[in-house]
């Protein structure tokens, strides 16, 4: 008979962990008496990460002795107590492997019903004293389940559970925590999951995105359930030698280069908003320098096409600027990026500022190629006609186009700009003009520019009602971090560590436009990378859920401990790995 052992509450506290501070509510105490059990929440009970914890989907956790009875046996401990796992519920009997998605459960006077299995973060690793513990949840299928409550009411220690209906297709929560973390996807049992009702809305986004994963023929592609941004595997490793064909002043600061094979070798068709990165050496006694440039031209087998703004005391766009001429080599690395041309028949907004215009020039040359019918607006900010890349080309792209519009606005003019002819009205781009235009909603937007006109404008159209999935954005330089649960920190930009060894393999963070000597003092790239305030995404750090899966452009790594799903081809998981020789990351 399964009954209630524990119900264990805590609320959140800031903790200190590896020089950081974290904000967790995973210690959780028994409570005395009855609780009640609300449709989010049990009394007593809060959520550190709302973001990766609680809410109705998640409102229960529970754990069951004999998965405590495992890790004792396991990790070789005797210590554990109720509430040990961050768990709400510590239950005798409903096993992971037996109890289903969709399963109800009465105990004491409230109802509930299994959603998903839990999923672990760093966080557990902290509580358990055990960096591991995460992936050792998930690998071990025991990693814990989730209730939703029907019905509210009233539970205490003691309680019998009782289980009153049994969830569709029968898929337990061992099986289901697999299906999505460990290698195998099959398509038929991906199919079961998502026709069970009681099924989270994220797991069922994860499983339908490696459905469509599996049934497109690319298994070797990824995990798509747990890294969706994922782009095509790039069309080379490292980098080729491409000779500058044509240079082309496109604006007062922005010069375009088209680059072609060096080789008889062709390109690699590039999506549109892709984006390539040089490898530039400027002097031979100095470690080279690594650029990310969106590629600016229609997409293309036989030639790439990258513009690049002078920077003041930017080393490598002036080395490009001023010492690359016609006839040079270029080391570039394929085409990468998931900044791209979603299909479909929405509307498009081509949205950008400066020479943000680079990866949505792009777009647009694709649009006019494929003689689209979509609805499609070019808008575009800059300070006056001086500094307006791709002016003519883009307004005869526009023309090109059966349903467009074109629209341009300069915050200062110049005496010779018309109004009218050279641009449409004066002052910035933002949603307010969107809507005097009438530009709809559900169209799909694609950003790029400046970060504050970034930010301006994403939490602008989120506001105006766009969809969140509808709106796309590309950051020139590091992107932002996702470190949940860690109190903000003051902000540094990308730097060397503190300390590092003169000599050693080399790791570029190509955004970060920074290149340091590895350290074995660091157990990975991700402890690296943070040493050197480079921006970062991760949560489990144990190789369980692909957040900080990052581009390889160049190099391999080792993995300890291996992780539970291998990255895509050309990726790696930077919380579990370590450099073989020199490498070049996407961050």
């Amino acid at each position: 008979m399964a009954r209630l052992l524990s119900v264990n509450v805590g609320l959140p506290r800031d903790i200190a962990w590896r020089g950081k501070t974290v904000h967790t509510a995973i210690w959780k105490q028994p409570a005395q008496g009855r609780s009640m059990v609300r449709r989010l929440n049990i009394d007593g009970d809060g959520q550190g990460d709302l973001a990766g914890h609680g809410g109705e989907q998640r409102a229960v956790f529970v754990y069951q002795m004999d998965s405590y009875r495992h890790w004792e046996a396991e990790l070789g401990r005797s210590n554990f107590t109720f509430g040990q796992f961050g768990e709400n519920f510590t239950v005798e009997g409903l096993v992971d492997s037996e109890v289903c998605i969709g399963d109800r459960y009465r105990i004491g006077r409230a109802l509930f019903e299994v959603t998903q299995p839990r999923v672990t973060c760093y966080r557990v690793g902290i509580r358990m004293d055990e960096p591991r513990m995460a992936a050792l949840l998930t690998s071990s299928g025991k990693p814990g389940f989730y209730f939703r409550v029907l019905e509210e009411g009233e539970v205490a220690a003691g309680d019998e559970i009782v289980r009153v209906a049994d969830g569709p297709e029968r898929m337990s929560v061992a099986r289901i925590n697999a299906l999505l973390y460990l290698p195998v996807h099959s398509a038929d049992e991906l199919q079961r999951a998502l026709r069970i009702p009681a099924l989270s809305p994220g797991w069922r986004t994860s499983f339908l995105s490696l459905l469509q994963q599996e049934q497109s023929g690319r298994p070797m592609a990824g995990n798509t359930g747990l890294a969706p941004e994922g782009s095509p595997l790039p069309g080379w490793v490292g980098f080729r030698p491409l000779r500058v064909a044509r240079k082309k002043q496109e604006s007062r600061s922005v010069v375009s280069f088209e680059l072609v094979a060096a080789d008889q070798h062709p390109l690699v068709m590039p999506l549109p908003g892709q984006f390539v990165v040089l490898r530039l050496k400027p002097r031979s006694d100095a470690a080279p320098l690594l650029r990310s440039y969106s590629l600016s031209g229609a997409p293309s087998v036989d030639r790439y096409r990258v513009s690049v703004k002078l920077e003041l005391q930017g080393d490598a766009s002036t080395y490009l600027h001023t010492q690359t001429k016609v006839g040079d080599l270029l080391e570039v690395s394929a085409p990468r990026g998931n900044f791209t041309l979603r299909p479909g028949a929405d509307p498009v907004v081509l949205l950008s500022a400066g020479v943000g215009a680079t990866p949505v020039m792009a777009m647009l040359h694709a649009l006019a190629s494929e003689q689209s019918e979509r609805e499609v607006w070019w808008l575009f900010g800059a300070r006056e006609r001086k500094d307006h890349p791709f002016a003519q080309e883009s307004l005869d792209l526009v023309k090109a186009l059966a349903h467009s519009r074109r629209y341009i606005q300069y915050s200062r003019p110049g005496l010779d700009d018309r109004q009218g002819s050279d641009y449409d009205a004066t002052g910035r781009l933002g949603v307010k003009t969107l809507e005097q235009l009438g530009v709809p909603r559900e169209a799909d937007f694609y950003l790029c520019g400046p970060s504050a006109f970034l930010d301006e404008l994403t939490k602008g159209l989120t506001s105006w009602g766009v969809a969140a999935g509808h709106i796309h954005t590309e950051v020139f330089g590091p992107g932002k971090s996702s470190t949940p649960g860690v109190v903000d920190t003051p902000h540094r930009g990308p730097h060397a560590p503190a300390s590092s060894p003169a000599q050693g393999l080399r790791v570029s963070f190509a955004r970060s436009s920074l290149v340091v000597n590895w350290d074995a003092a660091f157990q990975n790239i991700l402890e690296l990378a943070e040493a050197c305030d480079v921006p970062v995404k991760w949560s489990c750090r144990t190789g369980v859920c692909h957040s900080c899966e990052s581009g390889l452009i160049a190099g391999t790594v080792s993995y300890n401990p291996m992780p539970l799903d291998p990255p895509a081809d050309g990726n790696l998981l930077i919380c579990c790995s370590q450099p073989r020789n020199d490498l070049v990351i996407d961050l």
